[in-house]
């Protein structure tokens, strides 16, 4: 699962470098990597685009994992 969580962690990094790139510079990032012009798309990165969607709905869920975890109380044992 550990290269499963840095793989989703790398696409977030770039998915949020992208987007601040964005609103910072106009300049799209994914686009450029593969020959388009801002705000344009190939196949290619749309399939960029939607892993970086996927790694947030998978963040999300190991975070509400995570939460769900820390609320539970431990079972205690009566001597």
């Amino acid at each position: 699962m550990k290269k499963l969580d840095l793989l989703a962690a790398t696409l977030l990094i770039v998915g949020g470098l992208n987007w601040g790139l964005v609103a910072i510079a106009k300049f799209d990032l994914v686009a450029w990597i593969f020959g388009e012009e801002f705000g344009g798309t190939t196949a290619a990165s749309r399939i960029v685009y939607g892993l970086v969607g996927l790694s947030a709905v998978y963040g999300i869920a190991v975070v509400l994992g995570r939460t769900a975890g820390a609320n539970q109380r431990p079972a205690t044992s009566v001597n």
